[in-house]
């Protein structure tokens, strides 16, 4: 007795967690139309309804279903569609929806149907007109449902395209068409552009199959849908513009190729990105310094003033130590100090005998001074002996015109920079630019690697040119991450609007990149291009001039160096000369 409140207790709260479990009354007309749509909501859970057409049974069980509900009586929906997409649609007649808004036909295209028809009309003709409208998911039920308790499902792709479920078996009336698509075509086209797409012939059948990483992206699709992959080749006079133009059109299906979306471009004609790449400047190395500029570079201006400083305090210590003294202190003393230049330069000079521990002290440091400085100018020439540095690099835009680099490419990529009021592009100068107007002839001249001229490139792309590069003796070519003209940018795959399966294709291009097949596919790429013979495995790199010895002009700066100094120590000698006899005849005449 003493735990049955408790008990009470504990019933009462799990009665209230419980959901109230609807019970079926027989007297009502739309019992069983309330029961297909708890049976619906089993299937695939769904949080509104919208109602197209005036009064009819849909409409009083909105109340019983506690779903909202939004109500379309003259057919089409002025507003925007912003509802939730797990919607169902519930119509009173077949011709009752009559949507003109585009933007709503397409976010409620795979929704599933439930159309109430009159008996005079046949299902199999509804099926036919929603087939039209490429709207698949599509159920039917007539007047006299509440006798029958039978509905009739379309089945687009299969045979026969019309089923008859009853309402209490356990199959699901609605299920996804496009899972078995029974070999239909699937209509695309390949822009080519390697490695993203290639073709590949077999030898012993003739069959062609594509390659690439978008190439074989789609080709899974087609056998994982069980479709049959129709696609044609972009010859050499048309654009991939081509591809976008003609799914824009819905005269394909798919785009086997991969365009960059913008701020202003929509989803409609393109898939959920694909790719996430940084679009920049593919530029040459820049040529190596000569040999006769070298000697100019390993010192640099801060060290030559640092030696210099320490030259002049080791000078007036050397002075004040020798005789303890400030007299000797001049400005000839100190800038021609003969022990301290031969002292910083390693060379011998003159050791006092009786030198005291401040003068030692001294000659110490000016010997590790002499050690340091001659060990890291003789470990710098040699080094850039070895391997001199190049002669410049371009950091910014602004450079391109300050070096004179040309920069290749296409006109159309042009002219969406240009739209676009790419402010990195408004830089360049213009006469810069080699403007190419084949789109094939771009992509001949970039895989050729020819050193005249810079280019535009992905990302992705270039590190199938980087991997090329591991066979040259040098890499010709380097990525400019500072010179990119979008960062971020997104590739999507070319997709016609009313796509009905695109959420299923969006799904396996979402699934290969996150079981790494994609990337798989990109590290392979360039070997796929040596198999395929579109990539050479060959050396594009310059050869390199085999010098056996310095030339004259290599030492071209030493020569007139030490010319400059014979000369002022000429000039220096002769100044003394003519001092010293002018300081005679004056003692003379005294």
């Amino acid at each position: 007795m003493v735990g049955l409140p408790f008990l009470l207790l504990y019933l009462g709260e799990i009665r209230g967690q419980l959901p109230d479990i609807p019970t079926q009354r027989e007297d009502d007309p739309q019992e069983e139309l309330y029961q297909l749509l708890l049976k619906l909501r089993q299937e695939e859970i769904f949080d509104t309804l919208l109602v197209y057409g005036k009064e009819c049974a849909f409409h009083s069980l909105s109340r019983r279903l506690e779903v909202p509900m939004v109500m379309v009586s003259s057919g089409s929906t002025e507003f925007d569609w912003g509802y939730s997409t797990l919607t169902l649609i519930l119509s009173c007649g077949p011709e009752e929806e009559k949507e003109a808004n585009y933007r709503n036909r397409v976010k409620l295209q795979k929704n599933r149907r439930l159309i109430y028809l009159p008996e005079d009309i046949q299902p199999d003709s509804v099926c036919n007109n929603y087939s039209l409208k490429e709207q698949y998911n599509v159920a039917m039920v007539r007047e006299d449902f509440k006798k029958t308790r039978v509905i009739y499902a379309c089945r687009f792709l299969s045979h026969p395209n019309l089923v008859e479920k009853h309402l209490m078996t356990s199959d699901p009336i609605f299920i996804e068409n496009f899972q078995n698509m029974h070999q239909k075509p699937i209509k695309a086209i390949a822009d080519l552009v390697a490695p993203r797409s290639m073709v590949c012939v077999i030898a012993k059948s003739g069959e062609k199959q594509l390659k690439g990483y978008v190439g074989n992206l789609i080709t899974n699709f087609a056998q994982k849908v069980n479709a049959t992959l129709q696609y044609e080749t972009l010859n050499n006079k048309v654009s991939f513009l081509d591809i976008i133009r003609r799914v824009s059109e819905d005269e394909l299906d798919i785009g086997i190729s991969l365009e960059a979306l913008n701020v202003n471009k929509d989803l409609d004609t393109a898939s959920y990105p694909f790719l996430l790449t940084n679009y920049c400047l593919m530029l040459p190395v820049s040529a190596k310094l000569p040999i006769n500029r070298v000697y100019a570079i390993i010192v640099h201006h801060l060290v030559l003033v640092i030696i210099l400083v320490l030259f002049i305090v080791l000078s007036i210590l050397l002075i004040y130590s020798q005789k303890r003294s400030w007299k000797n202190l001049n400005v000839a003393n100190i800038l021609l100090n003969d022990v301290a230049i031969r002292g910083l330069l390693g060379q011998a000079f003159p050791f006092p005998a009786n030198a005291g521990k401040h003068l030692r002290i001294i000659f110490c440091i000016l010997c590790f001074a002499s050690i340091m400085m001659t060990t890291m100018y003789n470990a710098y020439l040699q080094s850039y002996f070895t391997n001199p540095p190049t002669e410049h690099e371009i950091r910014t835009f602004k450079d391109i015109g300050k070096y004179h680099q040309k920069i290749a490419l296409p006109k159309f990529e042009m002219t969406s920079l240009i739209t676009t009021n790419n402010s990195q592009f408004a830089e360049i100068n213009k006469r810069e630019l080699l403007i190419i107007d084949g789109w094939k002839d771009y992509l001949n001249l970039r895989d050729s690697l020819n050193l005249s001229y810079g280019y535009l490139v992905t990302e992705d792309r270039w590190s199938v040119y980087a991997e090329q590069q591991k066979l040259f003796k040098k890499p010709i070519f380097y990525f400019a991450k500072d010179l990119c003209f979008s960062r971020q940018l997104f590739m999507s795959i070319p997709l016609r609007r009313h796509l009905p399966y695109r959420h299923l294709f969006e799904e396996h291009m979402m699934r290969q990149q996150e079981f790494g097949m994609v990337s798989y596919w990109k590290s392979h790429s360039f070997f796929d291009m040596v198999r395929l013979g579109i990539t050479p495995i060959k050396d594009l790199s310059p050869p390199k001039v085999f010098e056996a010895s310095l030339l004259l002009q290599d030492i071209s700066w030493i020569l007139k160096l030490y010319f400059a100094a014979m000369m002022i120590s000429i000039f220096c000698f002769l100044f003394e000369i003519l001092y010293a006899g002018q300081r005679r005849v004056i003692n003379d005449v005294r």
